[in-house]
């Protein structure tokens, strides 16, 4: 295992929840795009129920610039992008050149689509570009310690976000089983207590999401 700082792991780590958070939610915002240009009663009020985000928009069309591309909004997309490149521009002798381009490349694709009168196709680019970054990092970055680090911080937030979109058994299962088969390949000191409790969780059979997410949140 390479030795890095307590700064550094943390840095790596975020960078991989907040990379994860933007295609997750991207995913999802881009699914139900149509949904909200049709005007369905609620739409975005559901999406901010599942994501337990407070819901301060006041249509549709405020949602979708806000949420979007709202540097202002905690929340947005363009936010938590911003976040995962702030960890990233600060770890480029630690990730490459390279790897922390393709951050840098959403980001540029993010602007074109704040302009845009018909953005999805910019999106869909933020979405390819954050997945060439993680295959970028996967492929040149040096250290598998940080590589591991990075993978279990994206491995923690897709964790979360599933359990509060409630997804299926098989995927939440597919995800702790990552988690658990990788965490212990790096430097990242966890909880076992907690992901012992998250494999229990999953093989209920009534699955308890409130409390998958409850511990996820507390595994590091």
């Amino acid at each position: 295992m390479g030795i890095i700082s307590v700064t550094q792991m943390d840095e790596l780590f975020w960078l991989g929840r907040y990379s994860e958070r933007v295609y997750t939610t991207l995913r999802l915002f881009c699914r139900r795009y149509d949904m909200m240009l049709d005007e369905l009663v609620g739409s975005y009020g559901e999406f901010c129920t599942m994501l337990e985000i407070p819901n301060v928009y006041t249509s549709s069309e405020d949602f979708k610039s806000r949420y979007a591309f709202d540097l202002e909004n905690p929340d947005s997309i363009y936010s938590n992008l911003m976040r995962a490149y702030d960890n990233a521009i600060v770890l480029r002798e630690e990730i490459g050149s390279e790897t922390l381009s393709y951050i840098q490349l959403a980001i540029y694709e993010m602007n074109k689509a704040v302009i845009s009168d018909a953005p999805m196709i910019e999106l869909q680019r933020v979405m390819d570009n954050i997945l060439a970054f993680w295959g970028i990092a996967d492929d040149s970055m040096d250290s598998e310690n940080s590589r591991n680090i990075i993978k279990i911080g994206k491995r923690v937030e897709r964790i979360d976000l599933y359990g509060r979109l409630k997804l299926p058994r098989k995927e939440m299962k597919r995800e702790i089983d990552r988690l658990t088969g990788r965490i212990d390949r790096c430097s990242v000191p966890y909880r076992k207590d907690v992901l012992k409790k998250l494999n229990e969780l999953v093989a209920e059979t009534q699955l308890d999401y409130h409390a998958i997410v409850q511990n996820i949140e507390q595994i590091v």
